[in-house]
């Protein structure tokens, strides 16, 4: 015998947004005030209250980065002492629960090793809490002791033999260059795919005033170019076109790396991110096993961030693409190793983008037939 019974359950197909951190950065740095806590920062916020009165290089690029990040950037400071430990800082940030794209590390780095540290933690921040990050460093301007032929000697010592995929290294030439370049990665009306060198984005806005070297040399633009070959990132500029821009995001990464450029490591990582989540709410899940319709349908799902990633728009005749090519059949493969283990290889695709365009002008000199 037996009584009627009747339940509703909810299931959960895992179909949900999941939070976007792309273009949220931390600031860490020395700070006037605030010393030892995450001060929450948008386009409103009053920096002389939140950061102090008092000049600092975390103020300084924290308002270069605001000018240049537009309506919607926000970001999270960590004022520290003078003689403080970013990775103190960052740890604090971690153990708050904090996600952050990018970590912006405002004291002008001196050697390779400082920059090795950076990449470590990284790594470390991957392994321990599955979370992607890059750092923006910052190396020392110009003194006026120094020439150009000098100073690039002292960078390139700097870059010189390391590999550091996820560190990007900015020379404060102007005082506020790194700032400037955080805010230009972090603003919402370009995406994650584009490179800071896109001039349709305008120029940089606040930059600091041109250097000079011993000899009173203005920044000559060889310098800027000698630079950009130390894998550093730079401001460049257009003869008889007024402004000033970007170079490329350099990665301290190795020759023939994937990740040589900011923009090809960025859309990885959110890719990334997108299919984490998704993953996760697989495991010990037995729809998805070995079956060819279970193969298609949780090769589809984990396709879906690609897709997203993916779509274009149409709009006064113009196509405004996606971050990265369509995907199509192929692009995801699942593989069981063993009873309990499946490996999905994923394929990201960038579009292809011109950085180097020339234009060949023929002149014809035939003579034309008229009736």
């Amino acid at each position: 015998m037996a009584l009627g019974k009747v339940s509703v359950n909810n299931l959960n197909l895992s179909q949900g947004a999941v939070t976007a951190i792309e273009r949220h950065f931390l600031f860490i740095g020395p700070g006037a005030k605030s010393i030892g806590q995450l001060i929450s920062l948008n386009t409103d916020s009053d920096l002389d209250v939140m950061l102090g009165i008092p000049p600092s290089d975390l103020k300084t690029q924290i308002t270069a980065a605001r000018l240049n990040g537009g309506d919607r950037w926000a970001c999270v400071a960590a004022p520290i002492a003078a003689e403080g430990d970013w990775q103190d800082a960052l740890t604090v940030s971690q153990q708050q629960g904090h996600s952050f794209e990018a970590v912006v590390i405002t004291t002008p780095v001196e050697t390779a090793a400082e920059l090795s540290a950076m990449h470590d933690a990284a790594i470390a921040l991957g392994n321990t809490y599955g979370r992607r990050v890059f750092f923006m460093a910052a190396s020392v301007g110009i003194t006026d002791l120094q020439t150009w032929a000098q100073y690039l000697v002292t960078q390139k010592a700097i870059t010189q033999d390391l590999a550091a995929p996820r560190v990007l290294c900015v020379p404060q030439l102007h005082g506020n260059d790194l700032g400037v370049l955080a805010g230009r990665l972090a603003n919402a009306a370009v995406s994650v795919a584009d490179s800071p060198m896109r001039v349709a984005t305008g120029a940089v806005l606040g930059l600091g005033p041109v250097p000079a070297d011993a000899d009173d040399v203005p920044l000559p633009s060889a310098t800027r170019a000698e630079l950009d070959t130390a894998r550093l990132s730079v401001t460049q500029t257009y003869p008889d076109y007024p402004g000033v821009y970007w170079g490329d995001g350099n990665m301290l990464d190795v020759p023939a790396s994937d990740f040589q450029v900011v923009e090809y490591l960025r859309i990885v990582d959110k890719a990334a991110r997108q299919v984490r989540p998704l993953l996760i709410a697989r495991v010990a899940d037995r729809r998805l096993n070995s079956s060819a319709n279970s193969m298609v349908v949780n090769m589809n799902a984990l396709m879906a961030p690609l897709r997203a990633m993916a779509k274009s728009t149409t709009f006064a005749g113009q196509v405004f693409p996606g971050e990265i090519e369509q995907p199509k059949d192929g692009d995801i493969v699942l593989t069981w190793k063993s009873k309990t283990a499946v490996e999905a290889f994923i394929k990201v695709k960038p579009l292809n983008c011109p950085k180097d365009l020339t234009a060949n002008i023929a002149l014809d000199l035939s003579t034309t037939e008229t009736e």
